[in-house]
């Protein structure tokens, strides 16, 4: 999701040869967790049935849906409507499972359950205005209000001690709200090219701007915590801090451009740069990680 989400906002900004390697990097990391979800699937299905009722398994809707987004930023519809279809089958078989197995006080990983829902607001928004679909413009907008609902439903039980000791995953409260401004700002787009003007439009239109204002305040307080009590030490779920980082980006610039604010974007683009470093940063630690992980087995064998 954080490559995906990074590739996405550096397509936005302009620098396009940049967003393809973020691409490239995100299919082949994409690949690879497929590939993992299919072993587990067929070779060891009690794991599999163990890790599928957890919200962090939503993180395969997210992902999916970042990427299609991309590809369809690049004009392979068909690819992206392919994205779509599997985004949803995954939503439909996972969601369920999910909130049957809920627990609570949530914490960041639940979040997922918007972010998941609202990344199929932002593909389905995306497609709508390449395919010239107006009816997927509708749909997209009853699927956003459920995005909206799921994050209230999260909110409402999030532990915020989360902010002193989580792991990384606690951006993912951010990381929420950044993945709806997006898609309302995709919407704000796709209601323009269906020629729709009404109070639909409108409160889209303002609801873009509270949630991407709420956003960039919640980022500032994870920034804030982080450097109040920092958390140094490697943990795979700082990946969950990357992709509300370049979500935030992605989600400004969009807004900014489907509510004609030049100054706004100004502030996704320097908020593309510090995701991009983490990214980095969570790409070398991730690679040394791996490397340490397969010596020790190697010396236990």
């Amino acid at each position: 999701m954080a490559t995906g989400i990074v590739s996405v906002a550096l397509h936005l900004a302009g620098i396009e040869w940049f967003s393809r390697i973020w691409l490239v990097i995100g299919i082949g990391i994409w690949a690879v967790l497929v590939g993992i979800f299919l072993w587990r699937l067929v070779g060891d299905r009690a794991r599999w049935e163990s890790e599928a009722d957890t919200p962090a398994a939503l993180t395969a809707v997210a992902a999916t849906t970042v990427l299609g987004t991309r590809v369809a930023l690049l004009g392979w519809e068909a690819i992206a409507v392919l994205a779509l279809c599997l985004a949803v089958l995954v939503w439909v078989s996972l969601m369920p499972a999910v909130i049957g197995h809920w627990t609570g006080p949530t914490v960041g990983a639940h979040f997922l359950l918007c972010v998941a829902t609202q990344g199929l607001v932002v593909l389905g928004a995306t497609l709508a205005v390449a395919l010239h679909k107006p009816s997927l413009t509708a749909v997209s907008g009853a699927v956003f209000v459920l995005g909206l609902i799921a994050y209230a439903v999260v909110f409402a039980r999030f532990s915020f001690v989360q902010f002193r000791v989580g792991a990384g995953d606690h951006w993912v409260c951010a990381g929420g709200l950044a993945i709806s401004a997006l898609a309302a700002g995709k919407l704000v787009v796709a209601m323009d090219a269906a020629g729709w003007n009404g109070w639909p439009h409108t409160v889209i239109r303002v609801g873009a701007v509270v949630i991407l204002a709420l956003d960039l305040a919640g980022y500032v307080a994870l920034v804030i915590c982080e450097m109040r009590w920092p958390r140094l030490g490697f943990d795979v779920r700082r990946w969950s801090t990357a992709f509300p980082m370049g979500m935030t980006a992605a989600a400004t610039i969009t807004v900014a451009a489907a509510i004609g604010a030049p100054w706004l974007r100004w502030i996704g683009l320097v908020l593309i740069w510090p995701a991009v470093a983490v990214c980095v940063i969570l790409l070398v630690a991730s690679a040394r990680h791996l490397v340490s992980a397969g010596a020790a087995d190697t010396r236990a064998g």
